[in-house]
């Protein structure tokens, strides 16, 4: 993509999905055809570059988001105080489900941390769909349901001061089989892509991945991480 096409704002970017794309979207499936297609019309697809911002604190919410592929993070405006990330969002997840509901301004920034196949569904056609589609309904409900869990783990993981425990939990985090499915048993992200979601350097987050490679949790390997032993990781604490 050339600089002149970067400067163009992520929405002017939108194209209708392709239908591998399609098929990479878990709540779709259980949807009737009349509501599938009301979906598909509806959607677009962009590749948003490293920096790029979805989602902006005290902006209005348009889209309810899902990644195709790539590594986007939440965190809040360090204007007033430190940047905290909040998480990664890694493929296959869907997000800002809360926001669309309440209609209220994002309390969060969304920024590609590498460039990414992002997809919107439109605010209003994702609220027509609450009040047709029961299984859309469902969907919905399992996120906020899993959502939730996910940001308790969250204030514990902010909490922890070791790094092994803080990498393992945060790194564990995004290989949610419900809020991630794209993720699998592989993540790709390299360590200062970790370091940004983690809140650590890159050095600390080398660190902590080798000792959790030592003791046979996760398999460091090109590109990406392996995990081994998903609930050991979720419950990793040094002492």
């Amino acid at each position: 993509m050339t600089a002149s096409n970067m400067s163009v704002p992520l929405w002017q970017r939108a194209r209708p999905l392709s239908e591998a794309e399609l098929s990479d979207i878990p709540w779709l499936a259980s949807l009737s055809s009349q509501e599938k297609g009301q979906a598909v019309s509806s959607m677009r697809a962009a590749t948003a570059q490293a920096g790029d911002v979805l989602c902006r604190i005290g902006k209005p919410p348009t889209y309810w988001f899902g990644v195709i592929d790539g590594l986007l993070k939440m965190s809040n405006d360090n204007s007033a105080g430190p940047p905290i990330t909040f998480t990664g969002v890694p493929p296959g997840a869907w997000f800002g489900e809360g926001t669309l509901l309440k209609r209220e301004p994002y309390r969060y920034n969304i920024q590609a941390l590498r460039r990414s196949t992002v997809v919107g569904l439109p605010i209003d056609t994702f609220h027509e769909l609450l009040d047709t589609s029961l299984a859309f309904n469902r969907f919905v409900l399992r996120q906020l349901n899993e959502r939730l869990g996910q940001f308790i783990a969250a204030v514990e993981i902010d909490r922890l001061n070791d790094t092994d425990s803080r990498v393992a939990r945060g790194l564990a985090a995004m290989f949610h089989p419900e809020l991630y499915p794209g993720v699998g048993q592989v993540l790709r992200i390299t360590q200062q892509e970790l370091g940004y979601v983690v809140g650590l350097s890159r050095q600390r987050v080398n660190e902590a991945l080798k000792g959790l490679q030592d003791i046979g949790l996760i398999r460091i390997e090109y590109g990406g991480v392996r995990v081994l032993d998903l609930e050991m990781l979720r419950n990793h604490r040094v002492g």
